[in-house]
């Protein structure tokens, strides 16, 4: 689309559909990319009729000029079997149990569990051939990216599902630690490096009034559960000066050999740690049970600050970033991985890919898979995933970045969310957008083609929270541990409900014991023998057996 002046959504969205069935009414050839089809009785091309599943947008998906766009491509003619998206788990399972089935699932939310179970039964076909045959960006990625290689693919060889490859690379290391600058500089210290520095600090803290309003009303470190906050609970950073926590499973890997954390003396040596800080007054007892609201009404709160530190992966949870006007997060600075004092530091890192929104059924005939890989494979392109994701309207999604504008690493960006008003698309406030599959389905959102937006290169500004994040990770980075458990491991099929059921129980023994003792409810050297020793009656080492299984 040529920049234009400012236009109405209505207007540009009624042009491209326009546009759109004039191509879909022709041959609909683009580049003879598209699968086999009927003739029809005057020898031209029929479109190919084919079944998608998919959750309920906002506007209906066969009007969005996206599938628009991909029919009149792929000259396919697609019907949608919708549910809502709080029952798309539901609807799913109905539809499979039933074995009234689409021909493709292409937001299935499925598990590799999932993809094990009809996978083995027929229901689901393999796709190795038709990546092979029929997806050549696909397959590229999978060979330069060799970790979502190995997460698609069973153990039986064969590969189920396709995901969305999605690697926001602040996310990767989400147990960062967040720290008032300002009252660093108020009691005359640096950002801490180790363990004995970041006591000092919070000491400091808590008796040196940082905020200067003559009353002990500061609040060292806060955080809250993880469920409430994302790695908002207080051990995901600070258990790693001790030994690996992966805030999930606990589970460590060394030379391909599992084991797990919790249990170990070294988490022993992290709890005593945390519980100093605890006894002391500083670490905030509603960091076991607050909310994400009461976090941001903490750190907003007007008057004084109140608030030194802060465990999350987000600073965005405590303090409001988004105004330019807002003083307040500005003296905030991430603190890297802390050293303990047997000089481990390590950072927590999530890696590999849980979920895939895509199958295709036996349902399907071979003209039907042929063509799903392809529009699927299409969404691996570059203008695929920027029309799948932002939308088929230029200037109005996004729009291609001026001169000088850079990425989260100051390198040329070749687009831009940051529209210039003079060829901005004014948007209808009384129209909802339908040009683009937004978060459906399986496309390239990999870190190369994230680093191709622009971003505000003052970390400060409302608009650079996301160049900050990155800045912040990159002190994260070097930390990781050389080997992490992925969270797309295979769990065998009959390994299944015991893996689950294994999870949860040990999961809720390791998190309400940590509590425990960090509070003092459980003394560690009266009680830490007889909590290792629970263990055993939650059949741990079953668990670990399951999972190193699933690794090999």
């Amino acid at each position: 689309m040529k920049k234009t002046k400012k236009a109405t959504l209505a207007l540009v969205q009624l042009m491209i559909l326009s546009l759109l069935v004039v191509a879909c009414s022709s041959n609909g050839n683009n580049g003879g990319s598209t699968a086999p089809t009927e003739k029809d009785d005057k020898g031209s091309a029929s479109p190919l009729a084919i079944t998608f599943f998919a959750p309920q947008k906002d506007a209906p998906l066969q009007d969005n000029a996206y599938t628009k766009h991909i029919e009149s491509k792929f000259n396919v003619s697609i019907k949608w079997d919708l549910a809502p998206q709080d029952a798309l788990a539901d609807r799913r399972q109905l539809l499979l149990a039933s074995g009234d089935y689409p021909e493709v699932f292409l937001e299935g939310g499925f598990t590799t569990t999932d993809l094990l179970t009809y996978g083995s039964q027929g229901v689901f076909v393999p796709l190795n051939d038709l990546i092979e045959q029929h997806a050549p960006n696909l397959k590229a990625l999978m060979e330069s990216k060799p970790y979502v290689a190995q997460a698609m693919t069973a153990p039986d060889g064969n590969i189920y599902g396709i995901p969305r490859v999605n690697e926001c690379y602040h996310c990767t290391y989400p147990s960062k630690y967040w720290m008032n600058q300002a009252w660093l500089d108020e009691v005359g210290l640096e950002v801490p490096t180790t363990t004995d520095e970041l006591y000092a600090a919070l000491k400091a803290f808590k008796t040196q009034d940082p905020n200067g309003n003559g009353q002990a009303d500061e609040i060292p470190f806060t955080g809250a559960p993880k469920n409430n906050v994302w790695a908002g609970n207080i051990d995901a950073y600070l258990m790693n000066a001790f030994i690996y926590n992966d805030n999930d499973r606990y589970l460590l890997v060394k030379d391909g050999k599992v084991d797990f954390a919790a249990n170990k003396p070294e988490w022993k040596e992290g709890l005593a740690f945390m519980r100093q800080l605890y006894s002391e007054g500083l670490i905030d007892p509603a960091a076991f049970t607050q909310n994400d609201q009461a976090i941001s009404q903490l750190g907003n709160r007007e008057g004084d600050e109140i608030v030194g530190s802060f465990s999350s992966a987000l600073l965005s949870y405590l303090l409001n970033v988004w105004e330019d006007d807002i003083d307040r997060h500005r003296h905030w600075v991430a603190v890297p991985p802390l050293k303990g004092p047997q000089g481990v530091q390590y950072a927590g890192i999530v890696q590999g890919i849980s979920t895939f929104p895509f199958a295709i059924t036996n349902k399907a005939s071979e003209e039907q898979a042929i063509a799903a890989m392809k529009i699927i494979d299409y969404a691996f392109t570059e203008e695929g995933a920027l029309l799948s994701e932002y939308g088929m309207i230029e200037n109005l999604g996004w729009a291609m970045a001026q001169d000088g504008e850079l990425n989260i690493w100051g390198e040329k960006a070749r687009y831009t969310f940051d529209i210039p008003e003079d060829i901005k698309i004014e948007e209808d406030k009384d129209t909802i957008r339908n040009d683009s599959w937004s978060l459906l389905g399986p496309k390239d959102m990999s870190k190369e083609f994230r680093d191709s937006f622009a971003a505000a290169q003052d970390p400060l500004s409302s608009k650079g929270y996301e160049t900050r994040l990155a800045q912040a990770t990159m002190l994260y980075e070097p930390h990781a541990p050389e080997e992490a458990y992925p969270s797309a491991a295979w769990i065998a099929a009959e390994d299944v409900d015991a893996a689950a059921q294994l999870t949860t129980s040990i999961r809720d023994y390791v998190e309400s014991n940590m509590a425990q003792f960090i509070i003092g409810s459980k003394n560690l050297d009266t009680d830490w023998d007889s909590y290792v020793k629970g263990f055993d009656g939650l059949n741990l080492t079953r668990y670990i057996e399951i999972f190193q299984k699933a690794l090999q």
